[in-house]
């Protein structure tokens, strides 16, 4: 299947279990969860057809792994990266002790001066390795990445969460807890 198509899906998945269910006439149900055959007739309905086949390419070779099946094959959703209202269904874990966040250099000032702040997404999103973060950076300019004393920040009781694709998850990070490493 050409590449291009599917990333075209996944753009458009994103877009609608993310932050425009209601486009589509869907609705999330705890955990973000949709059924497959709800969201293919709806994509269907709304002039850009989707195959079981093409869904099933998309969940198993998005590189962020931003979709999921349940442990049935009949419910998929979105991982994280809500700007709607959704109960993810996450538990609180301890995170590891340092976490980062890749940013482009336009915020860095904003950034330092306010920490890391959730917008209108659920929550900031954080990776447990470098290199991903100036991935994630790299999409927004010349990247930045900062150091999140995340050690710290459990101890001073704020709840960190990992989604099911390894991305992590906090509601912000003040700037005392951040540390600008490139």
């Amino acid at each position: 299947m050409e590449n291009s198509r599917l990333v075209k899906i996944s753009k458009y998945l994103s877009k609608h279990l993310r932050h425009q269910p209601d486009r589509l006439g869907i609705k999330l149900a705890p955990g973000g969860w949709v059924a497959v055959d709800e969201l293919l007739a709806a994509c269907q309905k709304h002039q850009f057809s989707i195959t079981r086949a093409e869904l099933n390419q998309v969940v198993a070779t998005n590189d962020k792994k931003r979709f999921s099946f349940d442990s049935t094959g009949t419910l998929i959703r979105a991982n994280q990266g809500h700007s709607v209202e959704v109960d993810l269904q996450l538990e609180p874990i301890v995170p590891p002790d340092v976490l980062y966040h890749g940013t482009g250099h336009k915020a860095v000032a904003s950034i330092l001066q306010t920490g890391l702040c959730k917008m209108s997404r659920h929550h900031i999103h954080l990776s447990a390795d470098l290199a991903t973060a100036k991935i994630v950076g790299a999409r927004h300019g010349k990247p930045v990445v900062f150091a999140v004393n995340a050690a710290a920040m459990h101890e001073a009781g704020y709840t960190f969460y990992c989604s099911e694709n390894g991305v992590w998850l906090v509601d912000c990070v003040p700037p005392e807890y951040l540390q600008q490493i490139g």
